[in-house]
């Protein structure tokens, strides 16, 4: 788990441990591929798969509608995959290691299906190239080197 925990934020680790703190040790620890020492069990001391996460985020949204008068949409755990995987890549994360990450075998699955880039992603992304452009001719300038223009180039 050490290994893992260098690529987690610090309020997830602390998390982690609580509740590792908090539950009751297993009866009969199960391995399962080599792996053991699983966070989330059910009742025979399995790990909990995705049809107990779905579960669970259905009764929390239908617990929430229910107080609620804004509804909220239907989440699942697949939905906050999608959303983890969008918001790395807008704040520019390596594309190779969210794949890593991401567990995905080829980079056409992480930058193909888990990304939704919107206009506002597109205009903040031309914005960084021109304040990039804009950047070098300071350099340049400072450095003393005209900056490159079609003037300086004539068809003979």
């Amino acid at each position: 788990m050490r290994k893992f925990l260098k690529f987690v934020h610090d309020d997830v680790v602390q998390c982690f441990r609580a509740i590792i703190e908090d539950r009751e040790p297993p009866e009969h620890e199960r391995i399962i591929d080599g792996y053991g020492g699983f966070l989330f069990t059910d009742k025979k001391g399995y790990p909990e798969v995705a049809m107990h996460w779905e579960h669970r985020f259905k009764h929390m949204l239908n617990r929430y509608n229910e107080i609620y008068r804004v509804q909220m949409p239907k989440i699942t755990p697949h939905v906050c995959r999608h959303t983890y995987r969008s918001n790395m890549a807008k704040a520019g994360m390596n594309p190779k290691t969210l794949q890593y990450l991401m567990g995905h075998s080829g980079i056409c699955v992480t930058l193909n299906t888990y990304t939704y880039l919107g206009l506002e992603d597109a205009e903040g992304e031309l914005k960084r190239m021109e304040e990039l452009e804009d950047a070098r001719k300071v350099l340049d300038r400072a450095k003393g080197e005209r900056p490159v223009s079609q003037k300086m180039f004539r068809a003979i």
